[in-house]
């Protein structure tokens, strides 16, 4: 059964009227791919692209890519980056293109699904309407709901989901994240998602943590302050952030719109599948606007990032206060503010996203106003992240960012990908014998690496990925279920029965087990 790894989660040059225009929507001949406030951001993009960080084999040299040998490494058909510094935007540019396999650039107003950085935008919009309408961020947040209510249970006897918590992922909610709707196929309004009612794909969203006692992340919680600014000010949730924020913000390659108004389609990216194919429809529709919904742009993110960093400086107020701002990058949590991550020690806020197809992520470093946007239309563009960060980091001398260290699994997809299967099995065999410390092998690593290759039709390499983990780690029940299904695929009933009893053996609970066992036409029973 399929379980991804977690990760972290981080042309020629236009004059500047012209580049201004571009970016405000005015008329050109042809779309551009790049944007720069001054010719000497061309040097540096140039350096960042070339300067990524190295990466080590094992026994081998250390290794240096560019940003265009690593999306080609990764199949990533498009990204798009917007970097800012001392306040100010400096650069724009797009690469790539914005369909796998196709020739259409990725231009300064391409648009990509946010994802999840739709809550720190949707945050910005509810605490702008708490200040003027003098909501209390700790009150109950029931109080404010009108059309639909969070049920009562043992767990808010005492302690309430409050503004402030379902912002900081600390109210207890359920529903971590949501993975979307075909295009074609019927989706949920909002209140059939919060009660997990058909064609809702989600569960329930419910307290069953008490609140403010554990930091966990709930994309259902945002959905809460979704429908709570929607009962008080009576507007559909896209207005209520188009005249809250994208507006005022001059946001004008932003839209929550759900499913993307027909006129738009032309400007979005498609999403991509790990391993290079398009989406089906493209893309999936996202009804959970608060927690997913945003399409945008890297240069429109730095608005955001902008925003925030001077109104917590007192230098705007055209969304919040000074006040208000400085509560928002304050920790509420663990690792959250008020809708930004916000680790501790560490002096940059930002967040992350991942919906189907796409994945992006913004870094801000407030005290000299600087960070980096980067919009990604794969799966895998998360991969890019780090090195992307610590190279404009280390270009514009930005300090407080350190990157994740190279792990097992790194390790193990690199060897994958540039030497093929049976040296990565052989490596992590030997390395899972010696490895000691807390990066030691486990069977997801394997796992999510099979899955990697029959993403892309490479069963038989995949096969050879499945049967190792289940050899080196035979007590593993979801690695048994995996190679039941990879065996499947193949065409291999009996060892795909045979996989998912195994599996069902050593875990009893797994329903998943069961019911592809009753799809292949054999009892569960052992």
């Amino acid at each position: 059964m399929r379980r991804s790894l977690s990760p972290r989660f981080l042309s020629t040059a236009l004059s500047g009227l012209v580049a201004l225009g571009l970016l405000t929507g005015a008329d050109t001949p042809k779309p551009a791919t790049q944007w720069l406030a001054r010719p000497s951001e061309a040097a540096r993009i140039a350096r960042i692209e070339q300067g990524l960080p190295a990466f080590s084999l094992p026994g081998e040299a250390p290794r240096r890519m560019s940003l265009q040998e690593w999306m080609a490494l990764y199949e990533i058909p498009g990204v798009s980056i917007a970097v800012f510094d001392k306040g100010s935007l400096v650069w724009s540019k797009g690469y790539g293109v914005k369909h796998a396999g196709g020739n259409e650039p990725v231009t300064l107003d391409t648009v990509f699904q946010a994802a999840s950085i739709s809550k720190p935008v949707t945050a910005l919009a509810a605490m702008h309407h708490a200040e003027k309408r003098k909501w209390s961020l700790d009150e109950n947040i029931n109080d404010k709901l009108v059309s639909w209510k969070l049920p009562d249970n043992e767990f808010t006897k005492d302690q309430k989901a409050t503004l402030r918590r379902l912002l900081s992922h600390s109210a207890g909610t359920t529903v971590g994240g949501f993975r979307g709707y075909s295009p074609q196929a019927p989706f949920p309004t909002l209140h059939q998602v919060l009660n997990g009612e058909s064609p809702a794909n989600t569960a329930p969203v419910r307290v069953n943590v008490v609140p403010g006692t554990l930091t966990r992340y709930s994309g259902g919680g945002t959905l809460i302050v979704q429908q709570m600014l929607i009962d008080q000010l009576q507007k559909p949730f896209p207005q209520i952030m188009q005249e809250t924020v994208l507006t005022p913000l001059g946001m004008k390659h932003s839209t929550f719109e759900h499913p993307l108004p027909k006129h738009l389609e032309s400007l979005a990216a498609s999403g991509t599948k790990s391993g290079g194919k398009t989406l089906e429809g493209r893309w999936a529709v996202h009804p959970e606007l608060a927690a997913a919904g945003l399409w945008t742009t890297p240069t429109d993110l730095t608005r955001i990032a902008l925003e925030v960093t001077k109104a917590s400086k007192g230098q705007s107020q055209r969304v919040v206060s000074k006040a208000m701002a400085q509560q928002m990058l304050t920790r509420q949590s663990e690792s959250f503010g008020i809708g930004f991550l916000r680790r501790k020690d560490q002096p940059w806020f930002g967040h992350s996203g991942g919906n189907q197809g796409y994945r992006c992520v913004f870094v801000t470093f407030p005290e000299p106003g600087s960070g980096i946007a980067i919009m990604t239309n794969s799966d895998d563009g998360t991969f890019l992240f780090d090195r992307l960060i610590v190279s404009a980091a280390a270009e514009y001398g930005w300090k407080g960012y350190t990157a994740d260290p190279e792990t097992t699994s790194f390790t193990a997809d690199m060897i994958l990908r540039l030497k093929g299967a049976d040296a990565a099995i052989a490596w992590f065999t030997a390395h899972k014998n010696t490895a000691t410390d807390k990066d030691a092998p486990t069977a997801e690593v394997l796992n999510t690496l099979g899955y990697s290759l029959l993403s892309k039709d490479r069963v038989p390499d995949a096969l050879k990925l499945f049967e190792a983990n289940v050899a080196l780690f035979p007590q593993d029940a979801n690695a048994h279920d995996s190679l039941g299904e990879a065996y499947a695929l193949a065409g291999r009933k009996d060892d795909a029965i045979r996989g998912y009893k195994k599996s069902l053996e050593l875990n009893p609970k797994n329903e998943n087990a069961v019911k592809q066992l009753k799809d292949l036409g054999a009892p569960a029973a052992k």
